[in-house]
């Protein structure tokens, strides 16, 4: 008996040549494994009649989101956290771990499936693109569909920043986009969470610390990752978050922060700032579960901040003529390639 070829799948493409797609089953084993081989160690089943190699990495988020694509109706696109993961965008792979890929097929019946998830809502042909060959949803409506359907305010507002950190959508596309979903479900957290957006987050905990003191303290001027400048244009330091009303930074301290050499570039930067009158507030791992210690000292460093009049401030946000701000999605967009490199790749999370 002549032996079936041995099949092996196409790789998507050259930018991503980690991700396979899913093939059916083919007797002649040319355009994919016969019966006999995906009974063997070579072949994982995704869905029913549908095969990858065992050696393609089912973790990997792009992976993931080909997988889900291959149920796609012809009218269908995949929306939410996984189009974001399928454009590159940093964070959503790993946030997007534990959540299931959201298909949208717009009245197609599809039965959710252990990491498949169906939304059979209503989807004009604009919100439908393409992108290296796989359709998804427009950037506007797989934010908002993620966070209409958030299990909270501050997940909603975590997933909105990170897109807007992104470039793919900005705030006021996404604003545009939620005044068109009137009676849609989770549109009213989708309001709430676009007035507590920032569109210059570098990293999820950061939100996590805005948002303690935005909700929890009810403080409204702040601003992330906004460069601090002495009063002759010299740049002090770029805090994670900054109280402007009263003078207060703001930093998460994850891991990466302990170690010899980063934890002395933080005790310089935190003197520069104690120096130009700013008082200097930690937050670190240990207090994302129980914040009150966070917040306590939040305070009272605003109450020694507050002995200083905003006209004896020796620190500012106006940046200097020679400057070039990048806290928008706009002025981020309006980079070259060159100035990304230059001012964007020192971004930390």
């Amino acid at each position: 008996m002549k032996r079936a070829p041995h099949f092996e799948p196409r790789r998507w493409s050259a930018e991503r040549p980690q991700v396979v797609m899913p093939v059916a089953l083919d007797p002649t084993g040319r355009a994919g494994p016969t019966t006999r081989q995906s009974r063997g160690r070579g072949w994982r089943r995704v869905w029913r009649g549908l095969y990858v190699p065992m050696t393609v990495d089912s973790s990997d988020a792009q992976q993931r989101v080909l997988e889900a694509a291959a149920l796609l109706p012809n009218t269908g696109a995949v929306t939410g956290w996984a189009a974001y993961a399928w454009v590159g965008a940093k964070w959503f792979a790993g946030m997007g771990e534990a959540r299931p890929v959201t298909l949208a097929t717009y009245g197609h019946k599809i039965l959710a499936q252990p990491g498949l998830a169906v939304s059979a809502e209503r989807m004009p042909p604009q919100e439908r693109c393409w992108i290296d060959g796989l359709p998804i949803t427009s950037p506007a409506r797989s934010i908002v569909f993620e966070i209409r359907y958030s299990a909270d305010l501050r997940e909603a507002v975590r997933w909105l920043d990170l897109a807007l950190a992104s470039d793919q959508v900005s705030l006021n596309e996404a604003a545009a986009y939620i005044s068109t979903l009137n009676g849609w479900t989770g549109v009213g957290l989708a309001r709430e969470a676009i007035v507590l957006a920032d569109e210059n987050v570098w990293s999820p905990r950061e939100v996590d610390l805005r948002l303690l003191w935005r909700i929890d303290l009810g403080l409204t001027a702040l601003v992330c990752n906004r460069p601090v400048f002495d009063l002759e244009g010299r740049h002090i330091g770029t805090p994670d978050v900054l109280d402007l009303e009263a003078g207060v930074v703001g930093e998460y301290d994850g891991k990466l922060h302990l170690e010899g050499k980063r934890r002395a570039v933080d005790i310089e930067r935190e003197g520069l700032f104690r120096a130009a009158g700013l008082e200097y507030v930690t937050m670190v791992s240990r207090e994302i579960g129980d914040p009150s210690g966070f917040l306590r000292r939040t305070l009272e460093a605003r109450s020694r901040a507050r002995r200083i009049a905003v006209a004896d401030r020796r620190w500012t946000i106006d940046p200097p003529r020679w400057w070039t701000p990048t806290h928008t999605v706009e002025q981020r967009r309006s980079l070259n390639a060159v100035q990304r490199e230059r001012f964007l790749s020192n971004r930390v999370g």
